[in-house]
């Protein structure tokens, strides 16, 4: 078995080709049981988010894995496989491997770390087992990815610090504040920046949002998104009075708040903590307000600075992470391995056993007059002498299949013991069993009510 990924992402595709390859949440048990049917595909899981469209399968050889796969995106999405074929990235076993476990720590994704992937992952991979479209491999390398991404999390920093402007304003307020509860917040201007900045505290429970504008309509739009109050600059003096928290981005040539202006202020205020962060370009806040006795001042050259220091720390994170990844692709590729194993020493007991049935059949002829007591006996030792041969083979076997010769090994081990047949049986077997379990689960998805 042979385990690929075929995807497009961020890195690799612009958006007007991404938005091309999106499963709907609605068709996807559909499309998973289309993929099962494809052509040597074996296991399969579908992963679809905003920035990469991501289909894993386990197939019977490569070269049909890779050609029906990349068939079925291109059918499934009515495109020439010609014009999405520069953007698609394949990735072959150990490389697979790695991959998935990296996608699922947050490492391949726009915004290091993030964890909002582990669960989209988990997610992907709960579809397609419940699908039935997953078995022995893909049951147990997604729940690795899984278990090794949420350690990682918890055993380094990398999602601790703020990687966004945004995002670093908010932590720095919760330096000074400890808690937006109870908190107002002035917006002074309506860009974007500020909005997103303004969105951020609302979610992190800030009690009041007032919008300072130029033009009272604009400020009364954005105040609406926040069930806040608006007012013009002409009023900024009483809003300064009442606000905890001063996101601004107004545009303007000059200081929209200076220190002249704060200092008194600030008296009225009984020098209650005033928390002031300056988006925008050229900045809105006079730099001397930061001289005031219990004013934070921080401008966008401040912010990016803490997300470029964030960002190297997150670097350093994902080193360990790394390391931690490194160690699991090893782990399944011997579990692999082993797994690998298993159809040959199945193969070689059944073949020793058949051997010994046909033994015992002879016996049982050429000496009539035996009990079914020494029979039994005569059976028994002789099991015993087959179970001591096959012992020490087996356990070699074991050992070596982990290697990296192991693909070698097995073939080598099959050839001796001439369990060609044997093994190829048993695979069609399990093929057929995972093609009908698949075929069950078409069923129930095609009787299932249309919610058209």
């Amino acid at each position: 078995m042979e385990i690929l990924v075929l995807g497009l992402n961020y890195k690799t595709a612009p958006v007007e080709i991404r938005e091309k390859f999106t499963f709907q949440d609605d068709s996807t048990p559909r499309a998973l049981h289309l993929l099962s049917q494809t052509k040597s595909v074996v296991e399969c899981v579908i992963l679809g988010t905003c920035n990469r469209t991501e289909i894993y399968v386990v197939c019977d050889q490569l070269h049909t894995g890779r050609f029906y796969t990349r068939n079925f995106l291109a059918e499934w999405f009515g495109v020439e496989r010609e014009s999405f074929q520069e953007y698609l990235y394949i990735k072959e076993n150990s490389e697979a491997i790695e991959h998935l476990f990296r996608v699922t720590c947050g490492l391949d994704s726009m915004v290091m770390g993030e964890t909002q992937i582990l669960g989209q992952v988990r997610n992907a991979f709960f579809l397609a087992r419940e699908q039935k479209t997953t078995g022995t491999i893909f049951n147990t390398l997604f729940q690795q990815a899984i278990t090794l991404a949420k350690r990682a999390h918890t055993e380094t920093g990398i999602g601790q610090n703020a990687v966004s402007v945004s995002y670093a304003a908010i932590e720095l307020g919760k330096k000074i504040f400890g808690s937006y509860r109870d908190k107002a917040v002035l917006i002074l201007g309506a860009g974007k920046m500020s909005e997103l900045t303004a969105k951020h505290l609302h979610a992190n429970g800030v009690a009041r949002v007032r919008v300072a504008n130029r033009t009272l309509e604009r400020a009364q739009q954005l105040a609406r998104k926040f069930q806040g109050d608006a007012c013009t600059l002409d009023h900024l003096a009483e809003a300064l009075l009442e606000a905890d928290i001063v996101i601004s981005s107004t545009g303007a040539a000059g200081y929209v708040v200076t220190y002249e202006q704060l200092k008194p202020i600030m008296k009225q205020r009984k020098h209650r903590p005033l928390f002031m962060v300056d988006i925008a370009v050229p900045r809105d806040l006079d730099p001397r307000l930061n001289d005031l006795e219990n004013v934070y001042l921080y401008d966008i050259d401040d912010l990016e600075g803490i997300v470029e220091s964030n960002l190297r720390e997150r670097a350093q994170e994902a080193e360990r992470i790394a390391e931690m990844i490194s160690e699991e692709v090893v782990a399944f590729q011997n579990w692999l391995h082993t797994l690998g194993v298993v159809p040959l020493i199945s193969a070689l007991r059944e073949k020793a056993f058949v051997i010994h049935a046909e033994a015992m059949r002879k016996i049982e002829n050429k000496l009539p007059d035996l009990t079914e007591r020494e029979l039994h006996i005569i059976r028994k030792h002789t099991r015993g002498i087959i179970n001591q041969l096959l012992h020490d083979p087996v356990v070699r076997l074991k050992e070596l299949a982990v290697q990296k010769s192991g693909d070698e090994v097995l073939e080598l081990f099959s050839t001796i013991f001439a369990l060609e047949d044997v093994v190829q049986r048993r695979r069609e077997e399990a093929k057929w069993e995972a093609q009908k379990r698949a075929a069950r689960g078409k069923e129930k998805i095609l009787a299932a009510p249309s919610k058209e």
